[in-house]
């Protein structure tokens, strides 16, 4: 039977465990402590997987998921790709600290350096999805010799009709409240509402609960809606559109977008593929936002050459 994309599953209808098998469980965790001038000491959950002499490989998850979200590219990038995959929760999700201080994009890129620089990362490649990829980028222009190369996924940046829209509610609505009221009565629910596969039967209960767990707290909570309210503020968004036009990106970079994606719209690629015309460019002929969970063969098959070396600017 044809997947209709986007159909939504009911939430009471959700498997207890996921109908595609992956890893994750063979993933190892351990913690580190970053300290930065804006977010103070802030502890960091990390996973790792593959041999511990093989290329390390960071892979950076967005706003509303976690380390987890990379779960089926253990096998393809770790296993059969030869990288040991490093992923960190990013502060405010999964098993890291939840810093309750001001999170513009610069503070969150530049704990994004800090954790980068706490695992002895620095030069190492990295793929980054949605906000994790709109950091990354920001992280680069700070500090060009964080990465090797980059692959961005489906990332926002460029500000748009939505993000505007989002910009005014946080500000002239009594948003804390109205958010903190709406994730509260049922964090997995929220979860279950706001994370969109192009299959909506990938979703289970285990991710339910590994992307929910920091928002069964106020201080979860609080950091979930300061990323809202501070980091996605289309006014830095501005600003780096800016410093994009003013000089060239400085380390390869490569832009993965989906022809459907209800999240951030695949528009937003091609902008920034204006943007930073030196950049390879693929548009994926299936999956959307997270195409690395809902199409992770044309995902993986985009970002392999690239990641060894070879420019892609082809269709997948």
């Amino acid at each position: 039977m044809a997947v209709v994309p986007f159909r939504p599953v009911p939430f009471e209808q959700v498997p207890d465990k996921p109908v595609v098998p992956h890893r994750w469980a063979e993933a190892t965790r351990r913690d580190i402590t970053i300290r930065t001038d804006e977010l103070g000491e802030v502890r960091v959950a990390v996973r790792e997987y593959g041999p511990k002499d093989a290329s390390p490989l960071l892979l950076v998850h967005g706003m509303g998921t976690a380390s987890y979200s990379w779960r089926y590219m253990l096998e393809p990038l770790g296993a059969v790709g030869g990288f040991r995959l490093v992923m960190p929760d990013m502060p405010g999700a999964g098993d890291s600290g939840h810093p309750d201080v001001y999170l513009g994009p610069d503070a969150m890129a530049n704990a994004l350096i800090a954790i980068v620089d706490a695992l002895a990362l620095r030069g190492a490649p990295a793929i980054a999805n949605s906000m994790g990829g709109y950091l990354a980028m920001r992280a680069v222009l700070r500090d060009p010799t964080l990465f090797s190369r980059l692959v961005n996924e489906h990332s926002p940046g460029v500000p748009t009709f939505k993000m505007h829209a989002l910009r005014w509610a946080m500000r002239l609505l009594p948003s804390w409240s109205i958010v903190n009221w709406l994730i509260r009565r049922n964090p997995e629910r929220w979860i279950h509402k706001n994370v969109h596969y192009y299959d909506e039967s990938l979703k289970s209960r285990e991710e339910h609960a590994e992307f929910a767990r920091p928002l069964h707290t106020r201080e979860g909570r609080r950091t979930y809606y300061r990323q809202l309210r501070d980091t996605l503020d289309t006014k830095h968004m501005a600003t780096f559109v800016r410093d994009l036009r003013g000089a060239p990106f400085p380390i390869p970079l490569l832009l993965v977008y989906a022809p459907a994606d209800p999240i951030v719209p695949p528009s937003v690629g091609d902008r920034l593929r204006e943007l930073v015309p030196a950049a390879s460019f693929t548009k994926l002929k299936a999956g959307s936002h997270f195409a690395h969970v809902d199409a992770p063969s044309h995902f993986v098959d985009a970002v392999l050459p690239f990641l060894s070396g070879e420019p892609s600017a082809r269709a997948r």
